[in-house]
């Protein structure tokens, strides 16, 4: 293969969200989100890969008998208290960029609040102005699956139009507030997992609806109207700001070269590109209204947000990648262990701990997908291996798998460039050890800096570099040529 060369300026950096890393989900003034409300459940008692969707009932008993459980995110690694010394560390690997995400409810606690909290807002002040000291550019979402519990409770969630006007309250509260700090946003994290776990997604409760799937498509129609307006703001405010839709995105292949599996695939990869249809193109497709017909989905939409749509689409589209999912017609194939999006056993691919299907040359296929549809840049925001690592007798983790995992995907992506797609930018996972948002273990490890805690919040905390801290750091200086 002749590998491309990734363009001057590329943008190399690490991905995290508040939620995951922050911890000190009671100090300073922040509310409760709804991943604080998300317990441990040990690896033997879960079935397979896949976030809760918690009923109402189960947080108000939560709330009413919360020591008998242990919350992961609400300890996160602590970053709150440690940004400091973790933001040094991305800078010795040679960070231009980091994603990081807004606790919506450290700035306003209940998220429908008259003020905003000043002394969240300080915290993100004091975050920004450590990276510009090492000349790191932050990317940051707005709401990264921690939509305030309030919200979730008083209006469940998403599913009410009200949320679009707390959430530009609060977007232009931040946008003003770092106007001159921050010039790259996203919105929502990966926008499709709204239908797929509506509470993670948006803080809907489903339970009690006769169509869920109508509550989940709803909430995400205004979603898509608070995106859309958010994009507006941010270039009324500072005509610099790019902002950035974010779906989970993986390649979806047939299992045979049997019709009906090609066209189940067809329909499988439309259903994950109806978001970013949405974001880019301003419209709903029209193979998403036969879905609607079929499954009794009717859109409650009001005058102008058709227009809206349409004349605030985002900048960039941005992504997380993987794995890759294998589609069958077949409905007595076996399928893999349960997770957001599961698929047949593709027999050609390695398999991870936690059942994911390894893919490199599938992320080369998304990005020539999305960039021959849309034809706008696109950014890597989330790429990585979880797994176990092991600290070793020398003090030292030799976590050669994760190594060998990001360096097939970079050279994808270098062949993806050669091939003519614009890529801007790849920000890998979870830089430094974090709570996983689907099993909310630590011991699903991301990082290339380890974090001294177990799955119950046991250990020091203290910040350990695995060998793959120096190779990225070598793969930055380089621009991507020494893998």
């Amino acid at each position: 293969m002749s590998y491309g060369r990734f363009p001057k300026g590329f943008l190399w950096g690490g991905a995290t969200s508040a939620c995951q890393i922050e911890g000190a989900y009671n100090l300073d003034g922040r509310g409760l989100s709804i991943a604080d409300m998300v317990k441990f459940v040990p690896k033997e008692e879960r079935k397979g890969d896949r976030p809760l969707n918690i009923t109402r009932e189960e947080i108000y008993a939560m709330l009413k008998n919360g020591k008998n459980y242990y919350f992961p995110k609400r300890k996160g690694i602590d970053f709150y208290h440690r940004y400091k010394e973790d933001i040094k560390l991305l800078a010795e690997m040679g960070f231009n960029v980091f994603r990081l995400s807004i606790s919506w409810s450290r700035i306003f606690p209940n998220g429908d609040d008259e003020k905003p909290n000043e002394e969240g807002l300080k915290f993100y002040d004091y975050v920004f102005d450590e990276c510009k000291k090492y000349n790191i550019r932050p990317l940051v979402t707005l709401s990264h699956y921690d939509t305030p519990l309030n919200l979730a409770l008083k209006y469940n969630g998403w599913s009410n139009r009200k949320l679009i006007d707390f959430f530009l309250k609060y977007v232009r509260t931040v946008f003003e507030r770092y106007k001159d700090k921050v010039d790259l946003w996203l919105t929502f994290n990966e926008m499709n997992v709204m239908t797929k776990n509506p509470y993670t997604g948006g803080g809907v409760f489903t339970e009690d609806s006769d169509n869920p799937l109508q509550l989940s498509y709803q909430a995400t129609h205004h979603q898509f109207i608070a995106s859309a307006l958010a994009t507006k703001i941010a270039h009324e405010i500072n005509p610099n700001n790019k902002v950035g839709c974010m779906l989970a995105r993986t390649a979806i292949y047939a299992e045979t070269n049997n019709p009906l599996d090609i066209i189940k695939t067809q329909k499988a990869n439309q259903m994950n590109l109806f978001f970013t249809d949405v974001c880019v193109r301003g419209q709903y497709p029209n193979y998403i209204l036969r879905y609607f017909k079929e499954n009794n989905i009717s859109i409650q939409k009001e005058f102008g947000d058709e227009e809206i749509l349409k004349l605030y689409p985002v900048d960039f589209i941005s992504i997380s990648y993987y794995k890759s999912i294998t589609e069958s017609s077949n409905s007595n194939t076996e399928r893999l262990p349960d997770s957001l999006f599961t698929g047949v056993k593709n027999p050609y691919l390695e398999t991870t701990d936690w059942g994911w299907q390894v893919d490199p040359v599938g992320l080369r296929w998304v990005l020539n997908d999305l960039y021959d549809r849309y034809q706008i840049p696109i950014f890597i925001v989330e790429n990585g291996l979880g797994a176990y690592d092991k600290v070793e007798e020398d003090n030292r983790i030799h976590d050669d798998y994760r190594i060998d995992y990001l360096k097939k995907h970079i050279i994808q992506m270098r062949e993806a460039i050669e091939d003519g797609v614009d890529l801007i930018g790849y920000t890998t996972w979870g830089p430094i050890d974090l709570v996983s948002d689907s099993t909310s273990e630590i011991s699903k490890r991301y990082g290339f800096i380890y974090v001294d805690m177990d799955d119950y919040g046991r250990g020091s905390l203290n910040r350990l570099k695995k060998d793959s801290f120096f190779w990225y750091k070598k793969v930055i200086e380089s621009n991507g040529e020494k893998l």
